[in-house]
């Protein structure tokens, strides 16, 4: 292997032995270990680069440290010309793939992922070559994207990082988001019931169904009802007893069902 001249040079025959040496060789472990100990300040100036994007800098010094041992593992100094122009990509890939597939808080599509990564690395590429920050149409130009994607890119910060609910949007004591958040919404626990209500009514004969809106949407009295469906107020309490019940014995049945699925 022809190494350029550089601090790492003394690894160099380490770096050859290790690719000699079998997989199951006592001596490959422990060369392996001077190795990482010998490059992993590379592996930790890498890292460093990451550390304004959010995430604690141990955790991506430990994200480095593995890309490391992956370039160890996978270099051949027969085909490679030095190691760090092997390792060096590959610990970097190993970052970025950290921070598109494990650091997201709120579940977002790879190809999102990727574009954010993607406009990342070229509004900090391009806000040097212009001197200001770029702007969405510079991006998609430069990256080959559409603007909206550039915008969902963009966007897609909140998912990688939200806002704490502690977090101040103003003055005063009642100023953290989470205090100009709603409440929930009581009436949730009721839409399955509903959905399922809505579904079976549905399926009544249309009698049932007219005598069911008279009664519960519009509140007309039996006697109205039996007025407009030229029956007995009698025929229309009965219709309505024999009707609710067999609702809620529907109901009851199918959320006997549900729990069984569910365990």
């Amino acid at each position: 292997m022809a190494g350029r001249s550089s601090d790492y040079d003394e690894y160099v025959p380490l770096l050859e032995e290790y690719a000699s040496l079998p997989d199951d060789d006592p001596r490959r472990e422990r060369v392996r270990e001077k190795l990482v100990v010998g490059f992993l300040p590379v592996a930790r100036n890498i890292a460093r680069r990451f550390a304004r994007r959010g995430e604690p800098t141990d955790d991506l010094e430990q994200v480095a440290s593995l890309g490391l041992l992956h370039a160890l593992d996978r270099f051949d100094p027969g085909r490679e010309r030095d190691f760090l122009s092997y390792a060096v990509p590959t610990i970097m890939g190993e970052v970025r793939r950290h921070f598109r597939d494990s650091a997201w808080s709120v579940r977002t599509p790879r190809s999102v992922k990727d574009r954010y990564v993607a406009v990342g690395s070229a509004t900090a590429s391009l806000s040097q070559q212009l001197g200001r920050a770029p702007t969405a149409a510079e991006l998609a130009e430069h990256l080959g994207m559409s603007r909206d994607e550039v915008a969902e890119a963009i966007a897609a910060h909140g998912s990688y990082q939200p806002a704490s609910l502690d977090e101040s949007l103003g003055d005063g004591d009642d100023s953290a988001l989470m205090d100009i958040l709603g409440v929930p919404d009581g009436e949730l626990d009721r839409v399955e019931v509903r959905t399922l209500v809505g579904s079976l009514v549905r399926d009544l004969p249309e009698r049932e169904r007219t005598m069911l809106a008279l009664r519960f949407v519009h509140e007309k009295t039996q006697a109205e009802i039996a007025s407009v469906l030229c029956i007995s107020q009698m025929h229309v309490s009965r219709l309505l007893s024999r009707t609710l019940a067999a609702l809620r014995d529907q109901i009851e049945r199918e959320s006997s069902i549900e729990q069984l699925v569910a365990v």
